[in-house]
């Protein structure tokens, strides 16, 4: 099949480049409406279309794989950055050490189990050609982490509501283990080519301390550059949120840069300082923020995927596809079901149906893949290997544990109903002040009530806007009701 830029007659590298591109992201915008429909992950359908647009597709060639590392890291700073920003701490402060020993702990089990049972695999003459334990604990570190992206587009997007601050604990486990995998395939990438030479002990005992050096360093900058963040971003006065926003973006991509410079682990750095600038009581324009950043990720993930998706060749997956079937099913039915309970033993006040759903939540996505670019960019033996099993776990993943998240937290009763998001018209409050409700003026409503002042209602509750039909009302006593009126209700204190 003649490649897509032949066929039209331009040059995909030169500014037809932007016009393919946009073709692509208006589609991949539009069929987030089928998902939603049928309750797939919209990131499986962007990683889908890039492979239909593919070189196995409609002949779009895109084979540039340190482009599309470097592509993919700026994104993964982005996607990261905003997970911290929209952590809240008053939420998480119960399930912090839940958080952190699943992102620590029970990545590096995570990575034994799964990097023997590969071992095992590749001796069974099941599709996998015979390699070292070295390359199989290096494809298992790559696939150890649930995936960030994934976990906050399928718990926020589809607003699933969980119990027992299951909610909470997936997204911090999420956000800050991608940086502890990603440094594990760093490390034993090294360790591939420092072991010729001094060793595979020395080299292990090496790439040890520099783990716990970079999570260390990554850790105390991430504090130190958090604080420094929050004392800037509160002193600096700007005219524009839209400014505000960048600035708060730079800031970010500092955190990485510097921590990477000084041999930290960048990710982790840019996510506690996400936290720390999130939770500043004093952040100016936080609204707005939020949203810049929101619409940055959805760019960042919808990118990834897309470009994820066209450097993807199904022709070359047939040979690895059983192999990736028997690891895909053993890592979600064995080997994170084990380091999940056994990371969260010592919490028993967690139920067993709350421990269970976490193990569900082991969602692959774009850092996986990412990941495993890291052994192609850096010529590792079996990388094309590495590559496509990644690839084919991640669609797995996606596809059975990302579609039926939903039905699982009902069948374990740990879903409730969201409350139906309140609409402020742009009216933004601080938390301190109280709380937003929105409430529809309803028939029944109206035979107790003509008016705002028969509502009577409690002490601290004000109404404070009106919206009827297209016109934005402001309340007052003797204002008459009609049914449909939507009222926003502020609930707080007050000096009378």
């Amino acid at each position: 099949m003649l490649p897509l830029s032949t066929l039209l007659g331009f040059n995909l590298h030169a500014e037809n480049l932007l016009l393919l591109a946009s073709v692509l992201v208006f589609f991949a915008i539009l069929i987030t409406k089928v998902g939603a429909r049928f309750g797939a992950p919209s990131l499986l359908l962007f990683l889908l279309l890039g492979m239909a647009a593919g070189a196995d597709g409609l002949g779009v060639t895109f084979q540039d794989y340190e482009t599309a590392e470097s592509i993919g890291h700026f994104a993964m700073t982005v996607i990261l950055f905003t997970g911290g920003l929209e952590t809240s701490m008053k939420e998480t402060q119960a399930v912090m050490r839940q958080g952190v020993l699943l992102s620590t702990a029970g990545v590096l089990l995570m990575t034994v189990l799964t990097g023997l049972f590969i071992y095992f695999v590749t001796r069974s003459g099941l599709g996998l050609p015979q390699t070292s334990l070295i390359v199989c604990f290096l494809l298992a570190a790559i696939l150890s982490s649930t995936d960030s992206a994934s976990v906050f587009s399928v718990l926020r997007t589809r607003r699933l509501q969980l119990r027992e601050n299951l909610g909470p604990l997936l997204e911090l486990e999420s956000g800050s283990n991608d940086p502890m995998a990603y440094l594990l395939t760093i490390l034993i990438v090294q360790l591939l080519s420092v072991a010729k030479e001094q060793g595979t002990m020395v080299a292990s005992l090496s790439a040890l301390l520099l783990l716990v050096l970079q999570m260390a360093i990554g850790y105390g900058l991430g504090i130190l550059l958090g604080k420094a963040a929050k004392w800037v971003l509160e002193r600096i006065k700007l005219s524009s949120s839209s400014l505000y926003a960048i600035l708060i973006l730079s800031i970010a991509f500092f955190s990485n840069g510097i921590s990477n410079l000084l041999f930290g682990n960048g990710l982790l750095t840019l996510y506690i300082v996400g936290i720390m600038v999130g939770n500043s009581d004093k952040l100016q324009y936080k609204k707005d923020v939020l949203k810049f950043f929101d619409a940055m990720t959805w760019l960042m993930q919808l990118l990834m995927f897309l470009m994820l998706g066209l450097l993807a060749r199904p022709s070359e997956m047939g040979s690895v596809l059983l192999p990736a079937l028997l690891i895909g099913v053993f890592m979600m039915f064995i080997a994170r079901p084990v380091s999940v309970f056994f990371t969260l033993l010592p919490f028993r006040s967690m139920s067993a149906r709350a421990k269970a759903l976490v193990s569900w939540v082991g969602l692959k996505g774009a850092g996986p893949i990412l990941f495993a670019l890291y052994p192609v960019v850096t010529r590792v033996e079996g990388a094309s290997y590495i590559f496509n099993i990644v690839f084919c776990i991640t669609l797995l993943s996606l596809l059975v544990q990302g579609m039926s998240l939903r039905p699982a937290a009902r069948i374990l009763k740990l879903s409730y109903e969201e409350e139906p998001e309140v609409e402020t018209f742009g009216l933004e409050v601080p938390e301190e002040m109280g709380m937003l409700r929105n409430h529809v003026v309803t028939a029944e409503d109206l035979e107790r009530a003509q008016d705002l002042r028969e509502l009577h209602l409690p002490h601290g509750i004000r109404v404070v806007m009106v919206r009827r039909d297209d016109k934005f009302l402001v309340p007052h006593g003797s204002m008459k009701l009609q049914e449909g009126d939507q009222l926003v209700i502020m609930m707080g204190e007050t000096d009378d």
